[in-house]
């Protein structure tokens, strides 16, 4: 082991040694949680108050919003491992319960970029933060100067017949889209294609140089008022060139809503226009802008690393065992940023410390009811979700155990327990065999259980589970539900544009805790019948994403290896 690499061992460790002196959880802050029933069984209770007390540790103010490779998440590191050493979780990482993870980080130098339309010879300025941002997750061009085009939705989709690009020549120009898809696409599939991988090697293959996206407001979690407020922050991407979904691309930006009306001056067509037709589920048409795009994007870059968490639960079967689950949150949030009424920690209690503390209580029940699965159930807590997936991009591409033993991934991302646990929301419920299990879970502790109710958000490509379904694995992610148009999916869309990515996912926010607890049995049911099954998991027959699925050889498709690199 390198001198670097012992540094951080025994940093580690000293931050675990007072961790367990300061009695862990109970050394924090202690707000209370929101209960419905004082009069709540004492195991609900205990239950509720330990699912908490994770959930408090971690997003305490003392870890700094927990930003990938900070101190604050090197604290939350060191936690996880302890809790995985009590639930008695065997390491699993490269080193020892770690799996390091090198990355290339990316800070915008606004004082030395600028954006501008150039229009009949004139340059007309954008003002970074208020009119457009960079995306700095890709490596830009220092300078781009590009004709611009229309394309609708920016959206190639065979299997419906779709294509916004029929007959529109993009090459060396910049495509600008509007965000969403068209009607009647299946959820997942349309947000696969929405996906930054896929669209980029669309666009790529078509010549574009770059693009712009245009988000639709009614399709938007974060008001653009806080979302530009992260444009300063550093991005990051993974130093493993081999997994870069944007290799090529010179430009990417994000448009203000509110002031994207002047790229369609001196066309047939204006953005009220355009945003009513998708409102309307009508066709987008395609056409040139009579305009150029003209960049100029400064960064400083910077090295870093940053560690998965992984232990395992080995299985019982002698053959079995040999297969794995894998249960899956992200460790990381935002850390510290701009202030948002006076506070600048990006607490993320919700986002993910739940997700977290679910984890660790599901290992933990495990231990203590002495439950034999048949497969083994790797618990993973993942880094740099944030920054776009990438600890789990970087696990599924280097898993720590034979890629072909991964048989299903179960994910928690941000599940909000925000009200009574009624109806169970599963993500890629329909994809797998593993629909069913989710179903009989529900329906025998009396739960409705449904697919995404809003497909046009966007979720299914926005989480971890993402990752191991590109790389053939079926996978669901679950969230307390609601019903579209009801009070629960009110108080769902209040929390996300007044808390979600923002200082007020803290821990003074109501939660009932209650409903955490049953969300956490019906995941540790979910993973004991995943586990248990003799069958493993499979692709359901008219599933898009059956084509990722590994051959009989244990190899992917050549057409799929390619979607994957690019």
């Amino acid at each position: 082991m390198n001198s670097k690499n012992f540094r951080k061992q025994i940093f580690l460790a000293s931050v675990i040694f007072s961790i367990i002196l300061q009695g862990s959880p109970a050394h924090a802050k202690k707000p209370r949680p929101k209960s419905r029933n004082v009069a709540a069984a004492p195991a609900v209770a205990r239950d509720a108050e330990r699912w908490w007390s994770h959930v408090r540790f971690l997003a305490d103010d003392k870890l700094e919003g927990r930003n990938t490779g900070s101190a604050g998440h090197g604290k939350a590191v060191a936690y996880v491992i302890e809790q995985f050493r009590r639930a008695g979780l065997k390491p699993l990482g490269t080193q020892r319960f770690l799996q390091p993870i090198k990355f290339r980080t990316r800070r915008i130098l606004e004082d030395q970029s600028s954006l501008a339309l150039v229009r009949d010879g004139k340059t007309e300025p954008l003002k970074l933060g208020d009119d457009a941002t960079f995306n700095m997750r890709i490596e830009a061009a220092q300078t781009v100067e590009a004709p611009l085009v229309f394309a609708g939705y920016g959206l190639s989709i065979p299997e419906v017949k779709y294509d916004d690009f029929n007959g529109l020549d993009v090459r060396g120009k910049v495509v600008v889209y509007l965000s969403g898809g068209p009607p009647d696409v299946p959820g997942p599939l349309l947000s696969h294609y929405q996906s930054t991988a896929e669209r980029w090697t669309l666009l790529k293959r078509l010549g574009a140089v770059g693009a712009v996206v245009i988000q639709n407001p009614k399709n938007t979690d974060i008001p653009w008022e806080r979302s530009t407020l992260a444009r300063l922050q550093p991005s990051m991407a993974l130093a493993d060139a081999s997994l870069d979904d944007t290799a090529g691309q010179k430009l990417s930006v994000t448009i203000n809503p509110a002031r994207a009306e002047r790229f369609f001056a001196g066309t047939p067509h204006t953005f009220k226009e355009l945003l009513a037709r998708a409102d309307e589920r009508k066709p987008l048409p395609t056409f040139s802008l009579p305009a150029s795009i003209r960049a100029t994007v400064r960064a400083e870059q910077t090295d870093l690393e940053s560690p998965n968490v992984v232990g395992v639960l080995e299985g019982s079967d002698p053959k079995l065992k040999n297969e794995y689950v894998v249960l899956s949150a992200h460790l990381d949030h935002l850390g510290v940023g701009q202030p948002i009424k006076g506070d600048g920690i990006y607490n993320g209690a919700m986002d993910n410390a739940s997700g977290i503390a679910s984890l660790i209580e599901v290992a933990a029940k495990l231990r203590e009811s002495k439950t034999k699965l048949r497969r083994s159930v790797i618990f993973l807590a993942v880094t740099a979700e944030e920054k776009g997936l990438l600890g789990s991009k970087y696990y599924a591409a280097h898993p720590t155990v034979k890629p072909s033993s991964i048989v299903a991934n179960l994910n928690m991302d941000m599940f909000l327990p925000l009200f009574p646990l009624r109806i169970l929301t599963v993500y890629g419920l329909d994809e797998s065999d593993m629909g069913a299990d989710a179903r009989e879970v529900g329906a025998s502790l009396g739960l409705t259980v449904q697919a995404d109710p809003e497909p046009e958000r966007n979720s299914f490509i926005r989480s971890d589970q993402y990752s191991f379904i590109r790389r053939g694995v079926p996978a669901l992610a679950l969230k307390v539900g609601y019903l579209k148009g009801s009070p629960e999916a009110a108080i769902g869309a209040k929390w996300r544009a007044e808390r979600y990515h923002a200082p007020s996912d803290d821990l003074q926010q109501p939660v009932d805790v209650e409903a955490a607890v049953a969300f956490n049995r019906v995941l540790s049911m979910i993973t004991e019948r995943i586990a248990n099954r003799t069958a493993r998991p499979r692709w359901n027959d008219k599933s898009f994403f059956r084509r990722f699925a590994p051959t009989t050889s244990g190899t992917q498709t050549t057409a799929t290896r390619l979607s994957i690199r690019n």
